[in-house]
């Protein structure tokens, strides 16, 4: 026993962030209504700027500045731990007045698509401005010295402090939150925003508060853990911020105690399945650690009610409309024809842009589905791509199933997959699922694609996929000497054709008009006949089965699958490009491909001018907040709507 007391204290630290995480994802959700999936890295960007003070310099985050400013020497503990807290500070307040204020009206899902472009931009200045250190690990700051809890029970000192230090914080929160007049205003604009503003108060100045309270906080927790865990773009960002997310959920978003202990345990039962893996062979050696946050989640939705508190707010915006399908020689034959003779006379560069952009406007179409037609979101569709891809390496070279059979089971299983993950959509709908789905889709990603039982090793060369053979022709992408052929793009090209014309025709159809009814008002739908449980589940394997083909063009595209290009940034990546093209329809789909990381439209403006390359991601990001906040309907959806705005106007397009 004592052997499990000590890997139990010795993720005292790992529980001290989970739980200081929680608590600021608390105050940002208690003063805005907003839970910000970017609080993870907005806290490791301050982390950053900490250690970069510690050697000498601070760094610039807008492109274009000199890179940093550079100082004689390390500037100390003090005045670092000072400027971090500041440029916490300021950046909390900067994306709420930019970024969540604009919103405040807005529909969840707006909420969620700009803190992912917030990630993005974060995470891609980091690798820019740390480019040859991302990793790094500040010099001591908590006591380090190993202290003895019992005979033969010996851990780090600093774990214990951290979390010592995060139940001070939760104390010191809490009587701010019970017992004075901020608290109660900020606990009053929680449950009633129309509230408050009658009786004087303004949400936005209690909401731009507590973002700043709250980014100060994570700055505060990531600072302190940084000599004991390094620094990276994603370690905080989202290997931290999903379990806070489910010991916040346990606490509702209001309780702090329950979110402290709930963080507090996670990190330490995570630590003790160290031990578990080595005591008993059925316990499962891959995905425990990130399955737990899970499953928390979900017990926390069954066993503490439906939905995240509700914010009253003076008024919402309603989702993006839905237009109605057209299908014609315009919309079909001319993109069509033009992709295909672009596959055919340009060169091998221009080919791969267009490859990656016909993979984008697939994965783009399973959200087409999921969230334009059902309403419904999803943060793991990278997750269902990466089964199709790996259950189509096992089904071509173990059991040598031919093609197209192969991708065609590869997705029904990724199907299979996308129904378990959306089975919490029957009882949530907006943030709550998106927690849900992030949480489902990096369990995914633990338990299977780092399992060299599903995947392969280094020994067995990975998971290998055979080029596709229809007819006794080889469509693969190489064949011997040859390399970038022609036909794969081709293939690529029927693919991407035959699932737009099926989603186009979905949206005509009378599930399609289901689907658009229990999305508009589940409750209107049900009085209506309208099993909207049966259609929640429909969209969701619809979308997942489209999401496993796109995985499965993937694997035939590299000729072979891995982790990495199936994992969590990819799934927010996938989202974000898809509303940035426009959710609702297939125009907006085939918009975000082209808008798609290394596709036509980023390497056109690399060709063109040199230098967009090693930006695409935070320009991408940019583009993607400032969509959010101008024009939710997308890039398609605004062209759509401008171009009726000056036909109801008379004037000839």
């Amino acid at each position: 026993m004592t052997d499990y007391l000590f890997f139990l204290l010795l993720g005292s630290a790992a529980g001290a962030i989970i739980a200081g995480f929680g608590l600021g994802l608390l105050i940002t959700h208690q003063g805005s209504g907003v839970v910000n999936f970017a609080f993870g890295a907005m806290a490791t960007w301050a982390g950053y700027v900490y250690a970069d003070l510690r050697r000498g310099a601070y760094p610039f985050p807008i492109p274009g500045l000199p890179e940093r400013y550079h100082f004689a020497q390390d500037v100390g503990f003090w005045p670092a731990m000072l400027l971090a807290m500041l440029t916490a500070a300021a950046l909390g307040l900067l994306v709420h007045l930019v970024i969540f204020r604009p919103l405040t009206q807005a529909p969840a899902l707006a909420n969620i698509v700009a803190s992912i472009g917030l990630v993005i931009v974060i995470i891609s200045l980091i690798d820019q401005r740390f480019a040859d250190n991302a990793g790094l690990r500040v010099g001591p700051i908590l006591p380090r010295e190993p202290v003895t809890i019992m005979a033969d029970v010996t851990v780090p000192r600093d774990g214990l402090w951290l979390a010592a230090l995060v139940i001070a914080i939760a104390a010191a929160l809490w009587v701010i939150q019970r017992f004075t007049r901020l608290g109660l205003v900020i606990r009053a604009a929680a449950e009633n925003e129309k509230g408050a503003v009658l009786l004087g108060y303004s949400p936005a100045l209690l909401a731009a508060a507590t973002f700043v309270g709250a980014s100060v906080l994570g700055a505060f927790i990531v600072i302190m853990a940084s000599p004991m865990i390094q620094l990276s773009s994603t370690v905080f960002t989202f290997a931290f911020l999903i379990p806070a997310l489910g010991a916040a959920m346990v606490g509702r978003f209001r309780s702090i105690w329950p979110t402290v202990v709930t963080g507090l345990a996670i990190g330490m039962v995570q630590s003790s399945f160290t031990k578990l893996q080595g005591d008993f062979s059925w316990f499962p050696q891959y995905g425990a650690r990130d399955g737990l946050p899970f499953i928390i989640i979900i017990g926390a939705m069954i066993l503490l009610g439906e939905r995240l508190p509700d914010r009253s707010a003076v008024s919402t915006w309603k989702l993006p409309a839905v237009p109605a399908a057209k299908v014609n020689a315009l919309t079909v034959v001319v993109p069509i024809a033009t992709a295909a003779v672009a596959l055919l006379l340009l060169g091998p560069l221009w080919r791969g842009a267009i490859m990656t952009s016909l993979i984008g406007i697939v994965l783009s179409l399973s959200l087409v589905v999921l969230t334009g037609f059902g309403g419904q979101t999803s943060l793991a569709q990278m997750a269902f791509a990466g089964v199709a891809g790996f259950t189509l390496s096992k089904l071509a070279i173990e059991w040598n199933v031919p093609f197209p059979i192969a991708p065609i089971l590869a997705s029904v299983v990724a199907m299979v997959f996308g129904v378990i993950v959306g089975l919490p959509a029957l009882r949530v709908r907006g943030t709550n699922l998106a927690i849900v789905t992030l949480a489902g889709g990096v369990a995914i990603t633990e338990f299977v694609f780092k399992n060299p039982k599903y995947v392969g090793d280094a020994s067995t060369g990975g998971a290998q996929i055979p080029n596709p053979e229809l007819f006794g022709w080889d469509l693969g992408l190489t064949l011997g000497d040859q390399a970038s052929r022609p036909i794969f793009g081709i293939f690529m090209l029927v693919i991407a054709s035959i699932l737009a014309l099926a989603v186009s025709n979905i949206r005509r159809s009378s599930s399609g008009r289901r689907m658009l009814a229990t999305r508009s008002n589940e409750r209107a739908a049900s009085a209506a006949g309208i099993d909207v449980a049966r259609v929640k589940l429909q969209v969701f394997a619809v979308s997942s089965f489209i999401a496993g083909l796109g995985g499965c063009l993937i694997a035939y595209r590299f000729g072979s699958v891995s982790e990495s290009s199936f994992g969590t940034i990819a799934s927010l990546t996938v989202l974000a490009v898809a509303y940035l093209g426009g959710i609702t329809c297939v125009s907006g789909a085939v918009t975000a491909g082209l808008l798609a990381t290394s596709g036509v439209a980023f390497y056109g403006l690399t060709q063109a001018t040199g230098s967009v390359g090693q930006w695409e991601a935070l320009i991408g990001g940019v583009l993607l907040i400032v969509m959010a906040v101008a024009n939710p309907e997308g890039i398609a959806g605004g062209i759509r709507a401008r171009l009726a705005a000056r036909s109801s106007a008379g004037v000839i397009v």
